[in-house]
């Protein structure tokens, strides 16, 4: 282990061989975005392919956040110092949120964990960066304002993970964001987007979930409503199955949590599309019953193998001092990734392993966690300019954190500097994708156009 010292003399031998300025260089590899779509369809539920596509084709920004592979791919071969930490993966600015902490207080951070493992630290602050300047044009900012926003966002990235490597190991461990942080940081007159988001966030409680996708039946029993396409009972798996599967998920928790769940037990299940990327994977919402009928609602998630590992070539790695689990080592990797880059994480976290459902080939992992509690996030088109700036710089010093707590963070931080050469540099490169975006946009949507792939806009 390098002392503190020593990381950041390495860090600063680094821009040796990687000049921090080489950063602006856009260089992609031989690449068809499409292909790289269909080719993820081939593993996903096929009457949901039509809405994944028709979602993306609302606008650039839509697209980008459905498109992690294609963005992996891209980064495979892009110049970086070698310095590797635990990554998000798709850490794009729609990827932050609000959500409850176990003590119940409201916490803003890093929120989608999908395609979290180890990878170059750049290519973190890179999706970032790009999806400021996709954004920006998204909301109508200018050009100027645009790469501006990016650069701030990344000189926050720099500035913050500075600050933490101030700190000792441990205070960058316990520390947390909470919303109070979250109003300091933000200009005084932007404060007020964030404390609406806040209680909005406080009032999706499991009984907000119930109100709105359960009813009672004939019988009084509580029942999913169906909604199809994206909301709808399947026959597979039995519940008698669930009921297995819930019992080796409840393995996989904290002690205290294990101990709550028995108190609970499964009583309806649907399958449920969710965001944009992920459609058409696997997603099930699991409604539970307690005393006197308090609900609580679990999300189960397919957990395939990270972009980062298929199309960014980065093999499948444990963070140093963990053991692999070779039993769904997929959802192991996502709930392992969440606990190590969130500040706090849900305690109802856990994973079940090599489930095979009729429609797949081959078994899959499922991480499990709790479903809409207390979560928010903040709409970026109603952000001012001022208010969008903001919400970026807030989005890069989370990201540091994250990165912070990974050995590497110290060598990071001699690489940088105290220089803006880099972030100018992520910026023009920022800006030159987003163009690459745009085109890429254009070939999805003459691709429905042909026929090359289904889409059905609206759902």
């Amino acid at each position: 282990m390098l002392t503190m010292r020593e990381a950041r003399d390495r860090g600063r031998l680094l821009r040796e061989t990687t000049p921090r300025s080489a950063h602006a260089e856009l260089t992609l590899p031989d690449r068809d975005p499409v292909a790289i779509l269909v080719e993820q369809n081939e593993n996903r539920l096929a009457n949901l392919i039509p809405v994944r596509i028709g979602r993306m084709l609302l606008s650039p920004f839509a697209y980008y956040r459905g498109t992690a592979a294609v963005m992996a791919h891209d980064l495979s071969t892009d110049r970086v110092t070698g310095e590797q930490v635990v990554s998000c993966g798709d850490a794009h600015i729609s990827n932050f949120g609000l959500f409850a902490s176990p003590e119940r207080r409201v916490l803003f951070d890093l929120n989608d964990f999908d395609e979290t493992s180890i990878a170059p630290w750049e290519w973190d602050v890179k999706r970032l960066a790009a999806s400021v300047v996709i954004g920006g044009r998204d909301r109508g900012l200018s050009e100027p304002q645009c790469r501006d926003a990016a650069q701030s966002a990344v000189r926050a990235y720099r500035e913050t993970l500075q600050e933490m490597h101030r700190m000792s190991a441990l205070e960058r461990y316990f520390y947390q964001v909470e919303t109070d942080w979250v109003e300091t940081v933000a200009k005084a007159k932007d404060r007020s987007i964030v404390r609406k988001k806040i209680e909005t966030a406080r009032r999706r409680t499991s009984e907000q979930v119930r109100d709105k996708l359960v009813a009672a039946d004939e019988h009084g029993s509580l029942r999913f409503i169906d909604a199809p396409p994206t909301t709808r009972h399947v026959p597979h798996p039995t519940m008698d199955l669930v009921q297995q599967l819930f019992a080796q998920y409840c393995a996989t928790v904290r002690s205290d949590t294990a101990y709550l769940l028995t108190q609970f037990k499964v009583v309806d299940y649907v399958l449920r599309a969710v965001g944009v990327g992920s459609v058409g994977t696997r997603c099930y919402v699991v409604m539970l019953e307690g005393p006197s009928r308090v609900p609580l609602f679990l999300q189960v998630k397919e957990a395939p193998p990270s972009v980062l590992e298929t199309y960014g070539r980065r093999p499948l790695v444990m963070p140093e001092g963990m053991t692999s689990v070779r039993r769904g080592k997929q959802a192991h990797r996502v709930v392992s990734g969440q606990r190590i880059l969130q500040a706090q994480s849900d305690p109802f976290l856990g994973w079940i392993a090599a489930w095979k459902d009729p429609e797949r080939r081959r078994p899959a992992d499922y991480y499990w966690r709790q479903f809409r509690d207390m979560k928010g996030s903040v709409r970026l088109e109603l952000l001012t300019q001022s208010q969008y700036a903001s919400y970026v710089g807030l989005c890069g010093r989370l990201l540091a954190r994250a990165h912070s707590q990974s050995p590497g963070g110290a060598v990071i931080v001699g690489y940088l500097g105290k220089s803006e050469r880099f972030e100018q540099a992520v910026a023009a490169w920022s800006v030159a994708y987003a163009n690459q975006v745009e085109r890429d946009f254009t070939a999805l949507s003459a691709a429905v156009r042909t026929g090359r792939l289904p889409a059905e806009q609206g759902v």
